[in-house]
C-alpha cells in the first residue's frame, strides 16, 4: 500500500473481471518505518521457520505493525482467517517491513528460501522487489498487493474500494451541517486521487453544495501527523473528516474535537465511538481464500484480480447509531444496490463528471473505463486541494 515515486507513465493491466483493460498506479514514497520485525503465526518460529515441509506455507510481508487497526491489520484478519479454514496449512508474517530494497528483498527471500510456497506482499512499494526474488524461485507464487506488474510466477490483487467509499460520501454528505467536509490523505498517487474522488462525488450526490478539503501527510502510518491534518482540517471548518491513513488518528481527532469522522481499512468505531459513522474495510480473506483453493488445487495461474463489493473483498462498516433512521435506510438501499451488482465502480465514475475547473471530462451516457479509473490524476468538481507534482 505504500508507494515509492509518482510518475507519469502508467503501464495497462489485464483486470480478471469483466471490466477488461485497466492499469494500476506507480510505487510510491518509502514509510521509514521501524526495522522489521520477526514475528510468528500458526505453526511457524520466529522469523518464519516452519516446523513442517509437508504443509503448504504461506508468507505475508507488511508495511506497518498488524496493530495498526488499519491496512496491516485487515491483511493479517484474513491471514487468520484462512489459517482456520485450512488446518492443513501454516502462515507467517512479518510485520514493519520498510519499502527499501534492501530490506524488502532481504525478508521476501528469506521466506522463500525457506520454503514457503506462497509469499503475499502487502505494500505497492514492495513490487519491483517482489519481481526481482520472483525470478530467483519460479516455483514459488508471489502475489503483489495493489500493483501492476506481473510474471508467470507473481500475480497482483486490488479490490474496488472505490464503491464503499462512494457510499460513505452520501453519508458524510447527509451528515454534515457546515457542507465543508476534511480528507486526510496520503500520498498524491491514483489510488488515492480515485478515492477522494469516490467520496467527493457520494458526498455531493445528496448535497451539491458541500465541498471536500485535501490536506497530504506523504506518509502512510503516522499517527501523529494524521492527528495533526485531521485538526487542520476540522480547525478550517470541518464538521466531517475522512481518511487514506492506515490508523484510527484521524477519527480520535474527530472525537476529540466533536465532530464526525469516515475511518477506512477496517472498522474505526471503538477508536472514536461517537464521532466514527462508519468506514469502507476490506475483506481479504476472500481473496486469501480463493488464493490457496487454487494453489493447492494446482490451478492457479498469474492475473491481476480486481473484486468489488459484489465479490466481497469490499465492504462497509455498520453505521453508527448516530445516523438518523431515514439517513441510515437510504444509506442501506444503496448499499444493497453495490451488493447485487445493480451499481458498481463504472456506476461511480459515469457522466457527466467535471474537474474542479469545471471541464467535462466524462459527459452524459458515458463512463470511465478501468485503465482510466486506475490511471485518475485529476479531481473531480467539489474537491478543495491540489495534486502535488
Amino acid at each position: 500500500m505504500k508507494r515509492r515515486d509518482l510518475i507519469k507513465a502508467m503501464i495497462g493491466m489485464t483486470v480478471a473481471t469483466a471490466c477488461g483493460q485497466a492499469s494500476s498506479p506507480t510505487p510510491t514514497p518509502a514509510s521509514g518505518g521501524a526495522a522489521p520485525t520477526a514475528t510468528k503465526a500458526a505453526a511457524s518460529t520466529s522469523g518464519g521457520t516452519a516446523t513442517s515441509s509437508s504443509k503448504l506455507k504461506v508468507a505475508f510481508v507488511y508495511p506497518a505493525p498488524v496493530g495498526d487497526a488499519g491496512w496491516s491489520w485487515a491483511h493479517d484478519q484474513g491471514r487468520q482467517e484462512i489459517q482456520q479454514k485450512f488446518p492443513d496449512i501454516e502462515t507467517a508474517y512479518q510485520e514493519n517491513v520498510p519499502e527499501n530494497p534492501a530490506d524488502a528483498e532481504r525478508v521476501i527471500r528469506d521466506f522463500a528460501r525457506k520454503g514457503f510456497k506462497i509469499i503475499v506482499t502487502c505494500s505497492f512499494g514492495y513490487m519491483d522487489s517482489t519481481i526481482k526474488v520472483a525470478q530467483e524461485f519460479p516455483d514459488t507464487v508471489f502475489i503483489h498487493i495493489s500493483g501492476y506488474k506481473t510474471a508467470k510466477n507473481v500475480g497482483t490483487a486490488f479490490g474496488k474500494i472505490e464503491e464503499p467509499r462512494y457510499v460513505s460520501g452520501m453519508l458524510a454528505g447527509k451528515m454534515t451541517k457546515r457542507n465543508v467536509l476534511g480528507y486526510v490523505a496520503a500520498f498524491p498517487i491514483p489510488e488515492v486521487i480515485r478515492g477522494i474522488n469516490a467520496f467527493t462525488l457520494g458526498v455531493r450526490a445528496v448535497n451539491p453544495a458541500a465541498k471536500v478539503k485535501v490536506v497530504w501527510t506523504n506518509t502512510w502510518y503516522d499517527p501523529q501527523k494524521e492527528r495533526q491534518a485531521a485538526e487542520s482540517l476540522i480547525d478550517s471548518g470541518a464538521d466531517v473528516v475522512a481518511q487514506h491513513q492506515d490508523s484510527p488518528a484521524t477519527q480520535q481527532a474527530a472525537e476529540a474535537r466533536n465532530v464526525y469522522g469516515i475511518g477506512y481499512d477496517s472498522d474505526m468505531h471503538n477508536a472514536a465511538p461517537h464521532a466514527n459513522l462508519t468506514s469502507p474495510i476490506w475483506h481479504w480473506g476472500v481473496y486469501y481464500t480463493q488464493l490457496v483453493q487454487q494453489v493447492k488445487a494446482g490451478t492457479w495461474k498469474s492475473e491481476q484480480y480486481w473484486g468489488g463489493w459484489k465479490d466481497g473483498i469490499v465492504d462497509l462498516a455498520p453505521l453508527n447509531t448516530v445516523v438518523p433512521a431515514d439517513i441510515k435506510q437510504q444509506i442501506e438501499a444503496e448499499v444493497n444496490k453495490f451488493k447485487s451488482g445493480e451499481k458498481t465502480i463504472f456506476t461511480v465514475f459515469a457522466g457527466p463528471l467535471k474537474d474542479q475547473q469545471g471541464q467535462v471530462k466524462v459527459p452524459q451516457g458515458q463512463s470511465m473505463t478501468g485503465d482510466q479509473i486506475l490511471n485518475m490524476n485529476w479531481f473531480v468538481e467539489g474537491v478543495e486541494g491540489t495534486i502535488p507534482q
